[in-house]
């Protein structure tokens, strides 16, 4: 049984390392974590004697086998909730995420796969990431970014690596939603940014907005 705040760090934790293959540091886990550095080492402590992570001061902290299954556990359930809170409860994709992260605590191993067969076990949330089986299992994901495609090159909407409230709702604004299909007409050499071909549409979209956009490239 692990505290809330345990959890959240576990979570961090797992989503920073899949960044690159180092060991995460401290101040990328008080940044995520929106706390000060001392915070975050008398956390570490407590994980490290829980055997969570493995923790050595000044090289950064790796998760155990029982930490990743936790932080993985915690990311099935959050991305779960958040489909069940789209699809049965008609919220809006930019309006889940703050509610799923409290629901994401709820501690019961047969909730959890109720609510996957009542949601005929879902393999992408609202934001089009990847939702682990009851393993802990990702599907294979061969998405790309958008600012990592070419002009001519097609590819479907899979998901979004940012999920603040303004941000989903001016891709809405947009048009640029899950499962819409793109096609890059011309990308600008002086900042970078892409005009888009969505419906019929041009569309001109900032590179710091396709930086944050994944695609399922055809």
């Amino acid at each position: 049984m692990h505290s809330f705040t345990e959890e959240n760090y576990l979570k961090t934790i797992y989503h920073l390392s899949q960044l690159n293959d180092s060991p995460v540091q401290t101040n990328a886990i008080a940044e995520g974590m929106k706390t000060r550095a001392a915070s975050v080492t008398d956390m570490l402590k407590k994980l490290s004697d829980k055997q969570l992570i493995d923790y050595i001061k000044y090289q950064g902290v790796t998760l155990t086998e029982r930490g990743k299954t936790t932080a993985v556990g915690v990311i099935r359930k959050h991305r779960l909730w958040e489909v069940f809170l789209v699809e049965k409860l008609k919220f809006k994709w930019d309006e889940v995420h703050d509610i799923a992260e409290e629901l994401e605590h709820i501690n019961s191993g047969l909730l959890v796969e109720r609510l996957d067969e009542f949601l005929g076990f879902p393999k992408r949330d609202p934001h089009g990431d990847p939702i682990p089986d009851k393993d802990g299992i990702f599907e294979p994901d061969q998405n790309i970014h958008l600012h990592e495609m070419c002009q001519g090159d097609k590819g479907v909407i899979i998901g979004v690596n940012e999920y603040t409230s303004s941000f989903l709702k001016h891709l809405e604004r947009l048009g640029l939603t899950i499962g819409i299909r793109i096609e890059i007409e011309e990308i600008a050499d002086y900042d970078g940014s892409v005009e888009l071909l969505v419906e019929g549409k041009r569309i001109n979209v900032s590179r710091e907005v396709t930086q944050r956009i994944l695609v399922n490239y055809k």
